[in-house]
């Protein structure tokens, strides 16, 4: 199904606003686990009160950083900046101190706004002393808002300029510069291979990408769904895909502050009668094992992103009579790029291309079939700010991002993840994909979690590392394994590292940098 290009000639708070048109203005759109309720006309009036006093003092186009959970007060705080011509920075509050603020540096962020309570809750009083010692500008240090005190302030007279504003909201927001083009938001790249990278995502990006997922969806989602979202916004699956899509779409969200209350989760999926869920593998086992009978009975479907999806994760969702949808994107492309549907979902790949792009494949020394993906459309980010050149966006070439990721496509236009390409390893000439030995793992003990790690090696020019959390882990069985499989001996890692916990990022990816530091802490040792 095809997506009208005119349809995203416009802005995230002009899309808001034709949301609210089509679907009415006391629809409900956004809860949070607070119950703060906020209908289309809640959610409108909120973002123009709240967006006069949180963008004083600032410019038109500037980027305002924001170190906030997945609370009502975010989504009104992103369309308010987006409503008064300002750029959110959504900055990531588990990638430490740090990366927090080169993002700041990077992105020259003179202001940072959040909330006393998160900052309290989630011990961020670090991060935000550090933040109030950076100085952007030589003697101009980062300004810390909170928004407690900015509702405070909030008085009659600004609460009358919000409503005069709500009844002409189209033209002035028009008045305030932002457009289609213009950049929306600024997410972030782990930093797991450097300092971390800016993700400047236009109106036209974010507005396109949740057209495209509804279109791709033909006819799955519809505006009496509810989508149960997790995820942080600080990841554009979280902000986009979670957010954004279904409330242009007139679907009610309920955000949730964190993913990894497992127990707490599926309990209110419950309450709130959810029936659409975006996570990761590692959250929907979670939910999946911890939920009680019933708990997850209004599950229409769960869409998975971020990483592979392990069989017994669809096991485990098939018993509960939920299908799981695995789809593909990258913060760089809003972020979804390919996606199973009701009716056409082909395990084990990640779907067909989402409408509107275009991919490419390079071939790659060492792989037969299939290579690297690289892929344009209009959902592709404006480009990337680099911490040498701060404040500069950097566009991709010719309009295509390199995904990184080795890829196969069928006939019918399915995609199957080889792996990423700098998750290979290379071994007596031989290129093995680390994904794949992490499937042998899973095959052989399916209740754990196994990262595969590749180490230069003196013989052989790289060495594979098993690291698992299940105790019972033994190279000898997962030899065996690989002979009664077919794979090839050289495959089989050549140590296995138990731990207690494999460490995980806060959008749910295994941390492979925290990983592999971890191995070559404990490599004297195997």
């Amino acid at each position: 199904m095809m997506i009208d290009p005119k349809s995203c000639d416009t802005t995230v708070f002009e899309a808001l606003l034709d949301a609210r048109q089509r679907h009415g203005g006391s629809k409900l759109a956004i809860e949070d686990a607070d119950r703060q309720k906020l209908d289309y006309n809640r959610l409108l009036l909120g973002s123009l009160v709240l967006g006069g006093r949180l963008t004083a003092g600032t410019q038109r186009g500037e980027t305002i950083g924001v170190l906030l959970p997945n609370v009502a007060g975010l989504a009104v705080t992103f369309f308010a900046l987006n409503a008064f011509g300002r750029v959110p920075a959504l900055l990531n509050f588990t990638a430490g101190l740090r990366n927090i603020v080169s993002a700041a540096k990077t992105t020259l962020l003179h202001t940072v706004v959040t909330a006393r309570r998160f900052v309290d809750a989630a011990k961020l009083e670090p991060i935000i002393a550090a933040l109030e010692k950076t100085e952007i500008v030589p003697g101009t240090r980062i300004k810390i808002v909170y928004l407690e005190d900015v509702r405070a302030q909030i008085g009659a007279l600004d609460k009358a300029k919000g409503f005069a504003r709500s009844k002409y909201a189209r033209r002035f927001h028009r008045s305030q510069g932002m457009k289609p083009d213009s950049p929306a938001v600024v997410l972030f790249t782990s930093g797991t291979e450097g300092q971390p990278k800016g993700v400047v995502l236009t109106n036209r990006n974010i507005v396109t990408n949740a057209r495209q997922m509804f279109a791709h969806a033909d006819g799955a989602f519809t505006a009496a769904d509810v989508v149960f979202n997790p995820l942080p916004m600080f990841h554009s699956f979280g902000l986009t895909a979670g957010t954004v899509m279904p409330v242009l779409n007139g679907m009610q969200v309920v955000l949730y502050p964190t993913p990894l209350h497992y127990r707490q989760i599926p309990k209110l999926i419950r309450e709130k009668h959810a029936s659409v869920l975006f996570a990761t593998d590692t959250f929907l086992g979670g939910y999946a094992r911890a939920a009680e009978e019933g708990d997850l009975a209004s599950m229409w479907f769960v869409v998975a992103g971020a990483e592979r999806v392990k069989d017994k994760t669809r096991q485990l969702w098939d018993a509960i009579g939920t299908e799981l949808l695995e789809g593909y994107g990258a913060n760089e492309c809003s972020p979804v790029i390919a996606c199973n549907v009701p009716g056409r979902n082909h395990r084990g790949t990640v779907g067909r291309a989402l409408p509107g792009m275009d991919l490419a494949l390079e071939p790659v020394e060492g792989i037969a079939t299939g290579g690297q993906l690289k892929v344009r459309g209009p959902n592709v980010m404006a480009g990337y700010v680099k911490a040498d050149k701060p404040g500069v966006v950097v566009p991709p070439d010719h309009g295509w991002h390199d995904t990184g990721d080795i890829v196969d496509i069928d006939a019918e236009g399915f995609i199957t993840i080889k792996g990423r390409a700098k998750r290979f390893a290379k071994i007596g000439g031989e290129m093995v994909s680390l994904a794949a030995v992490e499937t042998l793992a899973a095959n052989a003990w399916p209740d754990g979690q196994h990262v595969v790690v590749n180490l230069p090696d003196a013989r052989k020019g790289e060495q594979l590392i098993l690291v698992t959390d299940t105790a019972e882990a033994d190279k000898d069985a997962l030899l065996e394994l690989a002979r009664q499989q077919g794979f090839p001996e050289l495959w089989v890692p050549k140590h296995i590292l138990v731990v207690n916990n494999i460490p995980v990022m806060g959008s749910g990816k295994v941390d492979l940098a925290a990983t592999t530091a971890l191995v070559k802490q404990t490599r004297p040792l195997l």
